[in-house]
């Protein structure tokens, strides 16, 4: 089945008021006196959010906003895909996959498309298990298979080649379809890619993100290894509490992102009722549990290292095992690029996909600014 079909959100009002509801009904935990982020995300922060959430925030505008970019649906080995597509309108513009992570959703790259839709025909869909996507119905759906159902929606958009970006798990899903689909795809940018490795004879900066890189990989955050190891036995509180959610995801907010960057209660709480509507909460996580992290790439690929990422790649260990034509430090932002540093991540991208990518790959399309 190869239907492709427009989409449109639109959340239920017994949803909303279901919404509503829970949150006014919240059972709040204690808290130690003083205790700060030593715990876990502060009470009085995750109050003021679940207030703004039932008495403030304004979903059908943001919904409204959503709606405004073309959204598409389709069905591909079996799940649903959703997807939003811009086409540039510029004759033999190159495709783009713009794709997230989590707790990220098509939501993060809002401010990109209005930087890239010139130049791009931009296809951002929501990861199969995540948001409009709805949940994955069986075993099986690592990133390897994700990138597959992908390769497969490019050919059915009637795009031979294109270019993916990603961080989080989009980075690892982009990496994937360079090697399930390296005759198509021209490039590989990222902007999270960790580097583990030995660090005999790195010095300076490269060593003290090795070391980083290192310490947390041996002492794994509480959140990913509840994810990768236990996601359904999370997905019952998730699910049934709004106020769980939004403390799951706001943690996240908080503490992987740059702390000058100025993303909004507002931005926030639509990813977290994205999450809350469609359900997603276990079918996320479970992306954790089914996938491996050593995801090869044998086609070009450009980095993107934001200051104050969970961790800092080291371009001696990814030089080892991929071909980085492209390795930028860009100055400010942190996991969440697309909504922190758009303008720097979008000129980064720009900058990557004019590059020669080599002649068996074809040549990659100019900028018309």
């Amino acid at each position: 089945m190869n239907d492709i079909s427009p989409y449109r959100i639109d959340v239920p009002q017994a949803d909303l008021d279901d919404l509503a509801d829970r949150l006014g009904r919240t059972r709040w935990p204690d808290e130690l006196p003083g205790a700060g982020w030593d715990y876990g995300i502060p009470l009085a922060r995750v109050r003021a959010l679940a207030e703004r959430w039932r008495d403030g925030y304004d979903w059908r505008a943001q919904e409204a906003a959503l709606n405004a970019y073309p959204q598409f649906q389709t069905v591909i080995d079996g799940q649903r895909v959703h997807f939003l597509h811009l086409r540039s309108g510029r004759p033999g513009a190159l495709a783009l996959l713009l794709l997230h992570g989590w707790p990220g959703s098509v939501l993060e790259f809002r401010s990109l498309l209005g930087l890239l839709a010139a130049d791009f025909d931009l296809v951002v869909p929501s990861l199969p298990g995540f948001g409009f996507s709805g949940p994955t119905r069986e075993r099986g759906w690592d990133q390897d298979r994700i990138a597959r159902a992908l390769a497969d929606l490019m050919t059915r958009l009637g795009y031979p080649r294109f270019g993916a970006h990603g961080g989080d798990w989009g980075s690892g899903i982009a990496r994937s379809l360079g090697a399930v689909a390296p005759d198509r795809v021209v490039g590989v940018h990222v902007t999270y890619l960790p580097t583990p490795g030995p660090a005999a004879g790195l010095t300076g900066e490269d060593l003290r993100r090795a070391e980083r890189t290192a310490a947390f990989a041996a002492n794994r955050p509480g959140y990913q290894v509840l994810q990768a190891t236990r996601p359904q036995t999370l997905a019952y509180a998730l699910t049934d509490s709004p106020v769980g959610q939004l403390a799951w995801i706001a943690e996240k907010f908080t503490e992987w992102t740059d702390p000058a960057s100025a993303i909004s209660d507002d931005v926030l709480l639509t990813d977290v009722s994205i999450y809350w509507f469609t359900r997603t909460a276990g079918s996320s996580a479970r992306l954790a549990k089914e996938s491996s992290y050593g995801a090869t790439c044998p086609v070009p690929l450009g980095v993107a290292v934001l200051p104050h990422d969970i961790v800092l790649s080291v371009r001696p260990l990814a030089e080892r095992r991929f071909d980085i034509r492209q390795w930028s430090e860009l100055p400010r932002g942190g996991h969440f690029a697309a909504l922190e540093a758009p303008a720097e991540l979008a000129a980064d991208i720009r900058a990557f996909f004019r590059l020669p990518l080599g002649q068996d790959q074809g040549a990659v399309t100019s900028s018309s600014t």
